[in-house]
Parts: C-alpha cells; structure tokens; sequence
C-alpha cells in the first residue's frame, strides 16, 4: 500500500470511490465533520460527486445522503443546530422496545416453563431435578433483539421523500451499495449492487443497522438480515469490483478509546476509564478493538490482491475518540465532535502529511 497525502491521492483525478463503516450516531458525526473538511482542503473534492459509495451501519445514512446529491456544508449545519429541522433525528426514533420481540420472547417463556414442569412430572420421584440442565431451555426465548428499527426506518423513508432523493437505490443519481448479512446462511447481500438494485434504500439501510443484541434482524423478501463485520474484505471489494474504484477513501470512526488519565463523561459526573461506563462501552471498546484490527488486516490483504487501487484512510486518534463517549443526543457532544473532526482532518490535509498503510498493533508493554 503507497504512502501519500490525503491531497494528492484525492486530487489526482482518479475514479473514487467512498467507503463508510458503521460507528453509531457519534460516528456519522465524525465521517460528516472529516468529509466537511476535506471539501474545504482538497481542490476538487466533492464528497457527494464521487464515483460511487458503499457502506454499513450507521455509516449507510450518510452515504445514502451524498448518493442521493446533499451536500455536505447542508447536513453539517443541519446537525449542528438543534433547531434545525433538515434531518430531526430523535431518541425515539431509534431506542423503542421491539413489542412484537419481546411478546414472542414471553410466549416462549411460558412454552419453556410448561416443557420444564412437564418434564420435571415424568421423572422418578428419587431423580433430582438439575436446574442448570433446565435453564437451557431458556437461552433459546430470549429475544432477537432489544429495539426496533422501524421508527428509524419511516423517518429515513419521509426524509428521502421530502429531499427529493427517491426510495429505491435505483432512483439515486449515483451508485450506492449497502451490503447486510443474510442471518440463516451468513452471506454478504450488496443491496444496490447490480440486480439488486429494486429495493427500499430505508429497509437496505436498517437491515445493516441491525447490530446483534440491541437490534432485531430485518426482513427483507424472504430473507432475515442483519449487520456483520464493518471490517469485512467481501464488503470493501465491492468498491473495486461492483464500482471500479480507482481510490478508495475509508472514513473509519471505530478505533479503540484511549481513555487513561481522561475525563470520561458518565450520567454520574466524570469517570476515570472506560469501565466507568458500564457494560455497553466495555462492549463498545472490545468492538472497536475488533473492527479495527479486522479492517486494517482486510486492507492489507486489498492492497496486496489490487496493486492499481490506492486506499486512503481517515479515521480518529484514539486520544479524540474519548469524545465518543459522551451521548449524541447532547448537543454540546454533537457540537464538540463535529468541529473536532473537522479541525484534525483539516490539520491533516493542510500538513500535506502522508498518510501510513494500515498495520496490526503490536502489544504494548504492561
């Protein structure tokens, strides 16, 4: 993979093509602040006048975004301003308790309750009952997922319609690829890709929304889906293959949080580590941990199998990402991430620094 600066790699004329992993809401946040800047730093750049876009998560909204021809100064204002309406994302809009999970989840309960006392009836009075053999029967009615995603999914299919952009992937004036995984066989779906390009973008957008545990898989035809890897070789050579990428520019807001000595805000006042945070952002950091050790190994293999494609990559320093951890809904966090991510890729660009091949971390000493 060739060193070089985010401005010459951009600049140069080449088809590009832009590649958006999820991250959450604070990571929409950060690839709009970085792409802001770019625009303003590289001579020609236009983030939503590329050769084509393919992303995951909650990168798929931003992406759907530009396919569709919104630019970004618009969106960047419009998620800096709490009165804005442009794009009134809310809490409810995403954090509502799947009913129909959580009923299907309790009739099995009863189901799994009733198997347990009927077996526990037919075994011989001498024969103990092991009440860890029976707690198994439970692991399997728990629900798929906490949250649904279909409030999201009508608010993104109204803000579609009133923007102009159109519903199907078809409609978008440039190519857009959202890959899911198909829950029952694993395989990567591209949804936009050539002769998949007759479906909803909203549904395409949820079904690779839907992170195991918070959200239940979505229906799509007569298949289940769901969001797998963001880090994912099949996903990012779709930019090569499906799209002809000459550039492939990563904006990735999942790296690991530095958060020693830090301030971490908590809903109790400051914290002093990630562990402070609670269960989700232990889990939020082993995931970012993951994703990004996975995508930069994928980049090195894309590199390696397509000498012609220069990647570029923007992402955060793990230092930066400790303002990850403040909540989205706030607006002074949504403020301090977008204008953070706007001032270090602009310092970046503005450097002319050139920009190192993904590599794997090696341990640290102790």
């Amino acid at each position: 993979m060739n060193r070089t600066s985010v401005r010459d790699a951009l600049s140069a004329g080449k088809r590009t093509v832009m590649y958006l992993p999820g991250g959450g809401i604070t990571g929409g946040l950060y690839q709009l602040g970085a792409l802001t800047a770019l625009e303003e730093g590289v001579e020609g750049f236009r983030a939503n006048a590329l050769g084509g876009y393919v992303a995951v998560g909650s990168g798929a909204v931003l992406a759907t975004a530009l396919a569709g021809g919104l630019e970004t100064p618009r969106l960047y204002r419009a998620l800096l301003d709490p009165s804005d309406t442009f794009f009134a994302l809310e809490r409810r809009h995403l954090l509502v308790v799947d009913v129909g999970e959580w009923r299907r989840a309790a009739f099995a309960l009863f189901g799994a309750i009733r198997s347990a006392i009927a077996s526990a009836r037919q075994r011989p009075v001498e024969t103990a009952v092991d009440p860890w053999k029976e707690l198994d029967r439970l692991y399997d009615v728990l629900p798929a997922g906490m949250f649904s995603l279909e409030p999201f999914e009508h608010f993104f299919d109204a803000f579609l319609d009133r923007r102009g952009i159109g519903s199907l992937f078809r409609d978008l004036p440039r190519p857009l690829i959202i890959p899911a995984h198909d829950l029952d066989t694993g395989d990567l779906v591209p949804f936009g890709a050539r002769g998949a390009d007759h479906h909803r973008i909203a549904r395409a957008v949820c079904a690779s929304m839907a992170l195991p545990l918070f959200f239940a898989p979505v229906r799509i035809g007569e298949r289940t889906f769901f969001a797998g890897s963001t880090g994912n070789a099949s996903a990012l050579e779709l930019a090569i293959d499906e799209l002809a990428a000459e550039v492939v520019l990563v904006v990735n807001p999942l790296v690991p949080v530095s958060a020693r000595g830090a301030h971490v805000p908590t809903g109790h006042g400051a914290g002093d580590g990630v562990r402070d945070k609670g269960l989700l952002w232990v889990y939020n950091q082993a995931m970012r941990i993951g994703e990004q050790a996975r995508l930069r190994a994928e980049l090195g293999l894309l590199s390696s199998r397509h000498p012609g494609v220069q990647f570029v990559v923007i992402e955060p320093s793990a230092v930066d990402a400790v303002r990850f951890m403040d909540s989205p809904m706030k607006y002074s966090a949504r403020r301090t991430i977008l204008e953070e991510a706007f001032r270090s890729v602009r310092e970046q660009v503005r450097s002319g620094a050139s920009i190192p091949p993904p590599r794997s971390e090696r341990p640290s000493a102790v």
